[in-house]
């Protein structure tokens, strides 16, 4: 059997992916590897603690990653490995559900804890369920037992000097009928929400638009990011879907959250549920919110933040 293998879309994705199969492999006295179209990767991923590369051609640009689905199915059937891992993107997700729909196997979507049960040979997955009320525990016995890891589960893996590993090309795909018309980028209206260390997030609270400054004067002063509920991005249309947190958008993990004007569905607890600390303001005393913070103020954000303002440029 080959072990484990995981796909790498880029460093630090790959890193958290790295750690867990790490943990994986040992369980199974077996390797890891990594599959990747970035060459210019191989050294760090197996520096990371990779032990073969498994690395794709490059495709024209006019051609989808989807075209590697073949190669990697054909691999996969020759060297037959007990575990295949993805990072739950849009990509990962899409290509995790082809290639097992291609090798007939079970795979868990948006895991958020992995565990080798060794008297089954069995791959224990977690993954939320019902909206995030509850967590799904799953056992998949056949391999490969194919996962999609949401991102920010696992700590990334540590560099290790010193390391080596074998680098194996793998060959081009065959012509896709599929191809790429044009390419547009999404406009980001705010830094990465995803690594913030602090993130200020907003509510239907706020009356209008314009409040929101506010929130971004809080998020500025403690040196983090503004964030918001899928009302004030989906609905009002105040702030862009990027900085949206909730089950169906962004999951965060900060070592401070602050929630202004927040109800607290489940929905978007579920995207917060990680953070360190949770602090939220809100005027309703028994908004569904305070039963999740470390720390909670009752009381109208229009007065609370600028109070908080004073309080932290002093």
């Amino acid at each position: 059997m080959a072990g484990v293998w995981i796909l790498a879309e880029g460093l630090e994705s790959g890193r958290e992916l790295i750690n867990i199969g790490q943990t994986l492999a040992r369980e199974q006295n077996s390797t890891l590897t990594a599959i990747t179209w970035q060459g210019d990767l191989n050294q760090e991923l197996i520096a990371y603690g990779v032990d073969e590369i498994l690395l794709l051609p490059a495709l024209p640009e006019d051609e989808p990653r989807q075209a590697y689905i073949p190669i990697i199915v054909e691999r996969a059937r020759l060297d037959h490995p007990e575990i295949i891992l993805f990072s739950a993107t849009l990509l990962g997700k899409e290509l995790a559900a082809r290639i097992a729909g291609q090798l007939g196997a079970g795979l868990g979507s948006e895991c958020s804890g992995l565990r080798w049960i060794k008297e089954e040979a069995a791959l224990e997955m977690e993954r939320l369920f019902y909206g995030g009320a509850a967590v799904q525990t799953i056992r998949c016995r056949q391999a490969p037992r194919m996962a999609t890891v949401s991102q920010r589960s696992f700590a990334p893996a540590e560099r290790q000097e010193g390391r080596s590993g074998n680098v194996i090309e793998l060959p081009a795909p065959p012509p896709s009928p599929v191809r790429v018309i044009e390419r547009k980028s999404r406009t980001q209206t705010a830094g990465d929400i995803a690594g913030a260390r602090v993130v200020v997030c907003v509510g239907r609270g706020f009356e209008k638009e314009a409040s929101l400054e506010l929130a971004r004067q809080l998020a500025q002063a403690l040196g983090g990011e503004i964030a918001c509920t899928r009302p004030i991005s989906q609905e009002v249309c105040w702030l862009s879907e990027d900085v949206c947190i909730g089950l169906s958008a962004k999951k965060v993990k900060p070592d401070l959250y602050i929630g202004l004007g927040i109800s607290g569905q489940i929905q978007h607890l579920t995207g917060i549920r990680d953070a360190r600390v949770i602090v939220a303001v809100n005027r309703d005393a028994n908004a569904p919110i305070f039963a999740a913070v470390d720390y909670g103020i009752a009381g109208d954000l229009y007065e609370v933040v600028p109070q908080l303002l004073a309080i932290l440029q002093k």
